[in-house]
């Protein structure tokens, strides 16, 4: 467990940058996202653009938000678990352990 650890605290682990989703509409999803602000950039003014680009990176930054403190409450959920297994053990198992 130290090596997760280690490289935990040495910023060698980084989910946010590893996670990739296996949703098979995920890609589909982006490239229709990517097309329809082509077609808004299209249609709207410059600055008319440049604010949809704003509020777009608000409502990223507020998801990015919400998945930190998702992940970080399933997390601890986990760990959780895993202490109620540990020492609920004996009582499964018996005392034989």
């Amino acid at each position: 467990m130290r090596g997760i650890l280690e490289a935990l605290y040495r910023g060698d682990i980084r989910p946010e940058e590893t996670i990739v989703p296996t949703n098979p509409e995920y890609r589909a999803l982006n490239r229709r996202i990517s097309e329809a602000i082509k077609t808004w950039e299209k249609k709207l003014s410059a600055t008319e653009f440049s604010e949809l680009e704003e509020l777009l990176d608000l409502r990223s930054k507020s998801g990015s938000m919400y998945a930190e403190a998702s992940f970080i409450h399933g997390f601890q959920l986990g760990a959780l678990m895993m202490v109620e297994v540990y020492t609920t053990r004996n009582e499964l198992v018996g005392s034989s352990i």
